[in-house]
């Protein structure tokens, strides 16, 4: 149900509404393409996801030490819901407060994701954690698909009252924030913490300190748990991508391809569904093929869906490609999420599951800036950077060929 509830802040926000949005009025950039509009908004996930990347193994390991994950994740759901709805009352014009708002709500999900992932080893066995990762993410883009419903009857009854972006973009902030608030309460009211706090070693006054030496031991332990740091790195490099086209599908649609706002929300929900279908299905195939086997195939259709949006200039092949992503993205984000499970020692999941969130904010860095800076350097050609984006899923593909998921899985039971 966390996975239903955070996805309607990816969906709205990140991808199919709010990113436009900030692009094309409160940014309101006058030259072509946007460039220095895409800039901006790059740059406010660039910023946002280096605060957690600096912040979430240590977060992880204090909240394996003292078992206050779900203490954490509380106060990291309320900070993205207060923020986002904030980020309603910028409007044109305003772009340091919508900068601001955006970069402090996208660092409280990104950390509440990677709280709510460490709670997955604790619920499901290493058999069924593909399975069960993958009701997860299909039942967030179910999730995803449910909000952003309601904000399209919103824009189609607002564009109905002759109302302009800036007056009905607003509301499906807070639509977004609201359902956030309902759809967290079973997690909150049911999910037990079954962590067992551990005393704090003698000189360790402070949890900081705690924490930091946990991540320094793992860190240390790298060639024990080599598969794992091997497949943090090839995760971080495909995870690049899957960025990119998170926080600027909706850009590209628009600037790219002409796409209206209302167009660009059908768009999404109907890739959605097919996220959902994917994650769904590839969760299953996980369990029975392997982890890695899967993950190399969900590579390979996001190599050919984006070399496919490359060329094609209708909208009908535009649909095709977009429809393709959505079948790898829940796909590939699932099994890279069961993946560092299985290569988790019990006792320390959060503490690697942070390290699992380092490595996608650093791609949630360096993929979306990347795109930014070769389309203000290209005066705004999309195109060209939606191609440089297909480099990073090649590139994932080769490494991932290197992860022995067995031995990653036997390093994970071995006893210390």
């Amino acid at each position: 149900m966390y996975d239903f509830a955070n996805s309607g802040y990816t969906t709205v926000v990140l991808t199919a509404i709010y990113s436009a949005y900030f692009v094309g009025v409160v940014a309101q950039a006058s030259e072509p393409g946007n460039s220095t509009a895409t800039l901006l908004w790059t740059l406010a996930m660039g910023i946002s996801n280096f605060l957690v990347l600096a912040s979430a193994p240590v977060l992880g390991a204090i909240a394996d030490h003292r078992a206050c994950k779900k203490s954490f994740l509380l106060f990291t759901t309320a900070g993205c819901v207060l923020f986002t709805a904030l980020l309603g009352l910028a409007g044109p014009g305003d772009i340091a407060a919508a900068f601001l708002l955006v970069v402090l709500a996208s660092f409280m999900f990104g950390s509440g994701e990677n709280l709510i992932a460490s709670f997955l080893p604790e619920i499901a066995r290493p058999e069924d954690m593909g399975r069960i990762s993958g009701y997860g993410w299909a039942l967030g883009y179910l999730g995803g698909l449910l909000v952003l419903g309601v904000c399209l009857a919103w824009i189609a009854w607002a564009e109905g009252q002759g109302q302009g972006a800036s007056q009905f973009v607003p509301v499906t902030l807070w639509i977004t924030a609201g359902a956030f608030v309902l759809a967290t309460l079973p997690t909150f009211l049911w999910l037990r913490e079954r962590a067992v706090p551990a005393p704090l070693q003698e000189g360790m006054s402070y949890y900081f300190r705690a924490g930091l030496a946990r991540v320094r031991h793992t860190l240390a332990e790298a060639r024990r748990f080599r598969d794992l740091f091997r497949f943090l790195i090839t995760l971080a490099i495909y995870y690049c991508g899957i960025s990119t086209v998170v926080v600027l599908a909706a850009v590209y649609a628009q600037q790219a391809m002409g796409f209206s706002t209302r167009e660009t929300v059908v768009l999404i929900l109907v890739v959605n569904f097919t996220a959902a279908a994917g994650a769904f299905l590839f969760g299953h195939l996980q369990d029975r093929f392997g982890s890695v086997r899967t993950l190399a195939v969900t590579l390979l259709v996001w190599i050919a869906a984006l070399m496919l949006a490359y060329f094609i200039e209708s909208r009908a092949g535009f649909w095709t490609a977009a429809n393709l992503i959505g079948l790898a993205l829940g796909s590939s984000q699932s099994a890279g999420r069961a993946l560092i499970g299985q290569f988790s020692p019990p006792e320390r999941c959060a503490e690697f599951f942070g390290l699992w969130g380092l490595a996608g904010k650093l791609a949630a860095i360096v993929g979306p800036v990347s795109y930014g800076l070769i389309t203000w350097l290209s005066h705004g050609n999309h195109r060209l950077a939606l191609l440089a984006t297909a480099i990073f899923f090649i590139a994932g593909l080769l490494l991932l060929l290197t992860v022995n998921e067995q031995r990653g899985r036997r390093a994970a039971l071995a006893r210390y």
